[in-house]
C-alpha cells in the first residue's frame, strides 16, 4: 500500500503534469467494481467547478476547488495518470475543459473517493482523529513520550497508529525502528525520551529520503508520471527474511503484528 512518501510524489507529480487551474468537464466511473464509486449527484456537482491546487493530508490526495474537496485514497494499488489510451483496471476519469483528461488506475480496486463541501473538511472523520504530520513542528519527541506513558502496545503498532501521527507506515515503521537500534516488540510505554528524539529525528529523515528518490516501488506504485521509486533499494530490513543485517550479518527475522509482516534484527534491534 502507498505511504506518504508515495502519496505525497503522487500528489506533487499531479501538480507538475496539471496546469491548474483548471475547470472539470465530465468525471466518469468507468467500472462498478471499485471499491466506492460517487453517487452521480456528487460527480454532477463537481462540473464546471475549477481545481484550484492539489494537497495532501496524511494519506489522502485532496483536490480543492471553489467549493468542494474531491478526496482521493489510492488504496493498495492506485495510480493517476494523464491521458493515454484505455487500460485494463481504469476505473475514473476526470475530463476537463483543456481537453486533459486525468485517469485512475486501480488493478485490486481499493480506491477510495468523496466529494465534501469545503466547510465540512474540519469536521469530517476521517480527518478530525488524525495525529499531526510528521514534519509538523507539533510532532516532537516530548508529544511522543507523554502519549506513550503507560501504552502497553509494542512501539512499532504505537508509531503506525494514524491517531498519534499520519504516515508512518509499515514500510518506514521496521526501517526506522532499525536504524535507531530499537525492537518493534518493546512497549512503546517502556522507550525513552531520548530513544523518541531519535525515532522523530529518524522518521523525519527517512520520509524525506524516501520522497526524494521517488518512493518505494513495490507491486504497483508508480508515479503519475509513469515512473517508479527507487528507495526499495536502500532498504536495510523490510522485505529482507532471512538475509543477513547490514550492520552486523545476523539474519532478519520476521513476525507478523497486526496483520503486518515486521522485519528486525534481534542484535542490533534490543
Amino acid at each position: 500500500m502507498p505511504e506518504l512518501p508515495e502519496v505525497e510524489i503522487v500528489k506533487e507529480s499531479l501538480k507538475t503534469i496539471l496546469d491548474l487551474p483548471q475547470a472539470i468537464k465530465e468525471v466518469r466511473f468507468l467500472r462498478k467494481n471499485i471499491r466506492n464509486i460517487l453517487p452521480t449527484d456528487k460527480q454532477e456537482a463537481l462540473v464546471g467547478e475549477t481545481v484550484l491546487r492539489l494537497e495532501r493530508r496524511a494519506k489522502y490526495i485532496l483536490f480543492e476547488t471553489e467549493n468542494f474537496y474531491l478526496i482521493s485514497h489510492l488504496g493498495m494499488t492506485g495510480n493517476w495518470r494523464l491521458n493515454g489510451q484505455d487500460e485494463k483496471h481504469d476505473h475514473v476519469q476526470i475530463e476537463f475543459d483543456s481537453g486533459d483528461t486525468l485517469i485512475f488506475q486501480d488493478p485490486r480496486r481499493f480506491g477510495v473517493f468523496d466529494v465534501i463541501a469545503k466547510q465540512d473538511l474540519a469536521k469530517d472523520k476521517r480527518f478530525t482523529l488524525l495525529g499531526p504530520e510528521p514534519f509538523e513542528p507539533r510532532f516532537n519527541f516530548k508529544y511522543l513520550h507523554q502519549l506513550s506513558r503507560k501504552k502497553k502496545v509494542p512501539i512499532k503498532t504505537f508509531i503506525m497508529d494514524q491517531r498519534v501521527v499520519v504516515g508512518v507506515g509499515n514500510i518506514y515503521a521496521v526501517e526506522v525502528l532499525h536504524d535507531i537500534g530499537l525492537s518493534p516488540l518493546v512497549q512503546a510505554g517502556r522507550v525513552s525520551e531520548e530513544k523518541y528524539k531519535a525515532m522523530v529525528e529518524q522518521i523525519r529523515k527517512t520520509l524525506k529520503r524516501a520522497i526524494k528518490k521517488g518512493g518505494s516501488s513495490i507491486k504497483d506504485f508508480k508515479q503519475a508520471e509513469g515512473k517508479s521509486g527507487n528507495y526499495q533499494a536502500e532498504f536495510k530490513v523490510y522485505g529482507r527474511k532471512g538475509e543477513a543485517c547490514r550492520k552486523c550479518g545476523t539474519k532478519i527475522k520476521v513476525k507478523v503484528m497486526s496483520g503486518r509482516s515486521t522485519f528486525w534484527c534481534v542484535k542490533c534491534q534490543k
